[in-house]
């Protein structure tokens, strides 16, 4: 089978099962099993696949067929132009937390510590560590979420000590900058994610309880406790959660709080200034 019909043929399959765009999908596994370029695609078009391309694609194939997340089957996500590692340990970065780079590239220019609290695959505080010359410290509950973090950081050359720790529980050094994208999806929402989502991203990593705002109101005391005065806490929020968390900055000690907007204008980054 040439590479033009195995194309052809994931491209009818996706689409046939209503999987989001199916060609930039099919081309994504395609590449993945043949461990080439998209360029390799249009420019090898006659290529035979081999035995064990041809069973990696049918492979792949039928994994995204099945809802697994299409990071998950090639093991990558390009984030802030670096590609990241992920695994369904943790979650997959998405292009709405770039906003809480900008918003720390913006207001922290000269921090040189930061604290990425539930890091996740480690996007922010890499990230961050790298942008602004930094070391970043990053926390998250689970060890395996902990191992792919630092295997980012080690491939990116990032300065970044991992902490395993519930949010930011047993801290005691202070730092210029804290950024955190916690869980928000309320826990009656759930059940309404989509299947990719709810199936096969880790639970740990969405569950905000409740109402989808407790991680900000556990995260704010503490960070008034780590913050050096005049620091910034910077949170990405779920499109819900503006209110409660502004009100939760509002009731400690922090001023020049501000709201910041994704591409689609839904609140999606919230932050905060420590008061000197």
């Amino acid at each position: 089978m040439t590479t033009r019909t195995a194309l052809n043929q994931g491209i009818e399959l996706l689409a046939d099962a209503a999987v989001p765009d199916p060609r930039l999908t099919a081309e994504v596994l395609l590449c993945h099993a043949l461990r080439r370029e998209r360029i390799f695609l249009f420019s090898h078009p006659e290529h035979e696949l081999n035995t064990v391309e041809w069973i990696h694609y049918g492979r792949y194939l039928h994994e995204r067929l099945q809802g697994k997340p299409t990071q998950y089957i090639t093991r990558t996500q390009e984030w802030y132009g670096r590609p990241f590692r992920v695994s369904p340990a943790v979650l997959i970065p998405r292009p709405e937390t770039e906003h809480v780079v900008e918003h720390a590239l913006e207001v922290a220019r000269d921090a040189r510590t930061v604290l990425d609290i539930g890091t996740g695959s480690g996007a922010l505080a890499v990230t961050l560590a790298l942008e602004l010359g930094a070391r970043a410290v990053a926390t998250d509950l689970s060890h395996a979420a902990l191992a792919v973090a630092r295997q980012n950081a080690t491939r990116l050359g990032a300065r970044v000590d991992f902490v395993q720790a519930d949010l930011a529980a047993g801290l005691a050094t202070r730092f210029d900058l804290i950024v955190s994208n916690p869980p928000y999806i309320p826990a009656a929402e759930i059940p309404t994610l989509q299947r990719e989502v709810r199936e096969h991203e880790p639970r740990l990593a969405l569950l905000g309880g409740d109402e989808g705002t407790e991680p900000y109101r556990r995260i704010i005391p503490q960070a008034e406790q780590l913050l050096r005065p005049g620091g910034w806490l910077i949170f990405e929020i779920g499109y819900r959660g503006e209110a409660a968390v502004r009100a939760a900055f509002e009731a400690g000690l922090w001023s020049e709080i501000t709201t910041g907007r994704d591409l689609a204008g839904w609140p999606r980054v919230l932050r905060g200034r420590l008061t000197p």
